[in-house]
């Protein structure tokens, strides 16, 4: 991504850093929901790249729609037919480019994840909150709706339809208790504690994690018995593989694993 991108990656030691960067509160904006799209689909050609992060800079993970852009192009008489679902449907694809993406994503949500924000978490794998992190769908208030199956997914039937219908926000400490992210940390610990947990998961096979980024995502949708046969035939594919080879060897010889990616 270039210099004026309002989604910024970095790549070191196997993790791919994602970072919404479109101050002031990260709101999304057709550009913004296009670049997040295609970064989250360039790591299918990356084999570098074993796991990502997705952030915010600022004090914003990413408060959803940009409705100052909304409102002033809506006064547009000029504005052309079709932009809105055009912009929905960039919206969708940069949400279930992150669901699809072929390595574990990992939710560092550093501030407020609002409406699409909230989509954008409930898309990734594991989610470590700050403190500083609060989770709402805002939208009823200005009389719009937001990502309500989405927050299903992450907060389960009923909280999702109290923040759907009051526009409550529910925080980071609150989701640790449930059990939905995984720490909550200060604000200053929290990259180094998605750091150490990427670093952890960019240590295993990369072919097998990839593959087991492709069967959670595939399994979730299915019943027990078709999502464990999927498994096993991605564990019977994986066997013959020289990186589950070594992997065993390693395992055996009490030494880390050197993989070949292959």
């Amino acid at each position: 991504m270039n210099d004026t991108s309002d989604i910024r990656v970095e790549i070191r030691d196997h993790i791919a850093t994602v970072t919404i960067d479109r101050p002031p509160v990260n709101a999304m904006s057709q550009r913004m929901v296009e670049e997040m799209a295609a970064a989250f689909d360039s790591f299918d050609d990356l084999p570098e790249v074993r796991v990502a992060i997705l952030t915010g800079a600022g004090k914003c993970f990413c408060a959803g729609a940009d409705l100052k852009a909304r409102g002033s192009s809506a006064a547009k008489s000029t504005r052309r037919p079709g932009a809105q679902r055009i912009y929905s449907r960039a919206g969708r694809e940069a949400f279930n480019s992150i669901m699809e993406c072929p390595v574990p994503v990992i939710g560092a949500i550093n501030g407020a994840a609002l409406g699409g924000g909230l989509c954008m978490a409930a898309a990734c794998d594991i989610l470590i909150a700050s403190e500083n992190a609060a989770f709402g769908l805002p939208e009823v208030d200005v009389g719009l709706l937001g990502g309500g199956r989405h927050a299903q997914r992450l907060l389960g039937v009923y909280k999702a339809r109290m923040l759907m219908f009051t526009g409550q926000r529910v925080n980071g400490a609150e989701l640790y208790r449930r059990g939905i992210v995984e720490q909550c940390v200060p604000p200053d610990r929290l990259m180094p504690a998605a750091m150490e947990l990427a670093a952890n998961i960019a240590e295993k096979s990369p072919l097998a994690i990839r593959m087991a980024k492709k069967n959670m995502a595939t399994v979730e949708f299915m019943t027990v018995r078709d999502g464990y046969r999927y498994e096993q035939d991605g564990t019977n594919a994986l066997i013959h593989s020289e990186d589950s080879k070594e992997a065993v060897r390693a395992f055996l010889e009490k030494r880390k694993p050197d993989f070949k990616n292959r």
